[in-house]
């Protein structure tokens, strides 16, 4: 898969582009590039440290799920909204009762139509969901708030990626594959997009009639729904299996992009190796924080060692930031960085599911746990106790340094 692609790249070429390169450099000014160079101002244009917006429009999609529509917020300081990939999420703040929250949401608009002024996401309402119960309830047309540029490498990139991508989705898990649908079909994006999108019954597929609109137009999309828990005329009936992916594939180069709930993810990664397909062609966008350190299939059977309270298994946070040392106290079973948040502190996150490096913190003592399907660490940062809050659970009281 995509090894033809690779082979037919020429190393004498690259030692070309070498010679081109230092020749460059040797007669390059020697003058300092200015701050207002047109460089500077298109990199802050597409990496902004922050976007000021606003709420535009709601589409209420019934289930407990809501689509929002932002624009830029011209009065803050946000005249233009930062280009994207499709398949990329953005980081969302949220403050409730005083106790602020970032959130992680797909967008599920075309990159085309941030040209235009534009994001979309839609958020679903979850069972002791604090913060997408309280977007549900709360947020109302001209609402203002402020995101993060765009972030994640859940894109399609044609040197590493097949021609052809199998995308297999999972409830709201379809957001970012949506984005592709549209950037195929409005010629943003160039590649064959098979999607299987698995919902538990006909009337609670998201986005339906706008997937199957994008299908008829595009002939570079195809749609398949797949439903766990009902028959329905042009479904495929059960769960996204080896026998399903068999049948609507039929190139031996493709690539693999699964979103949607773990345990999904999880059940479809044990039938994709029952294809043989190399790892490395297999892309997984972590949809959401882990919750429940005791319910991860590779939680340490010593953890009953944890330090005992009298109100259960409650540990102690020592954490220091910028010379400022504070104490607090929470559930074993959340993750550090939802024990910081409880304490109304603040940690700069955004995934929240310990890939993009964030919420990087130091661990000057205690023993932690991190799920193997979540550890992103690089090499040296586990070598030298660094972790990710937002995917780490502890095991001990901690003492950690932001």
């Amino acid at each position: 898969m995509g090894k033809n692609r690779i082979k037919s790249l020429s190393a004498l070429h690259f030692f070309s582009i070498l010679k081109e390169r230092k020749n460059r450099f040797a007669k390059a000014s020697k003058d300092s590039i200015a701050a207002d160079t047109t460089v500077n101002e298109l990199s802050k244009k597409l990496h902004p440290q922050a976007q000021f917006v606003k709420v535009a429009e709601i589409r209420d999609r019934g289930n407990g799920t809501k689509t929002f529509t932002f624009i830029p917020d011209k009065e803050k300081g946000t005249e233009s909204l930062a280009y994207f990939s499709a398949g990329q999420y953005i980081s969302v703040n949220v403050e409730i009762n005083g106790l602020k929250f970032t959130r992680p949401y797909s967008l599920c608009s075309s990159p085309l139509e941030s040209l235009q002024g534009k994001y979309e996401i839609t958020v679903k309402s979850v069972s002791e969901g604090l913060v997408s119960n309280f977007i549900i309830d709360n947020w109302k047309k001209g609402t203002e708030l402020i995101i993060s540029s765009p972030l994640g490498n859940f894109d399609y990139v044609n040197l590493r990626d097949a021609p052809t991508v199998l995308g297999i989705a999972g409830g709201s898990g379809i957001t970012p594959f949506l984005s592709m649908a549209k950037a195929i079909s409005d010629g943003t994006e160039d590649f064959n997009l098979i999607l299987l999108y698995g919902s538990r019954k006909y009337n609670q597929i998201l986005f339906r009639e706008e997937l199957d609109e994008l299908q008829k137009k595009n002939p570079k999309i195809k749609i398949v729904h797949v439903l766990s828990d009902e028959d329905h005329e042009g479904c495929e009936k059960g769960f996204i299996n080896q026998e399903i992916i068999q049948k609507y594939i039929s190139v031996s180069d493709y690539s693999v992009f699964i979103c949607g709930p773990q345990v999904m993810s999880d059940f479809v990664d044990k039938e994709l190796e029952k294809l043989n397909l190399p790892q490395k062609f297999i892309r997984h966008e972590l949809f959401g924080e882990v919750h429940g350190a005791k319910n991860q299939p590779d939680y340490p059977e010593n953890s009953n060692k944890l330090n005992k309270y009298s109100d259960g298994d409650r540990v102690k946070i020592t954490i220091s930031i910028h010379d400022k040392k504070e104490i607090v106290y929470g559930s074993a079973d959340d993750t550090i960085l939802q024990i910081l948040e409880q304490n109304n502190i603040s940690v700069p996150s955004r995934c929240r599911s310990g890939e993009c490096g964030w919420c990087h913190t130091f661990l000057k003592s205690g023993k932690v746990y991190i799920p193997k399907r979540m550890d992103y660490r690089r090499k040296a940062d586990e070598k030298f106790g660094f972790i990710h809050p937002c995917c780490t659970f502890p095991l001990s009281d901690l003492e950690l340094e932001n």
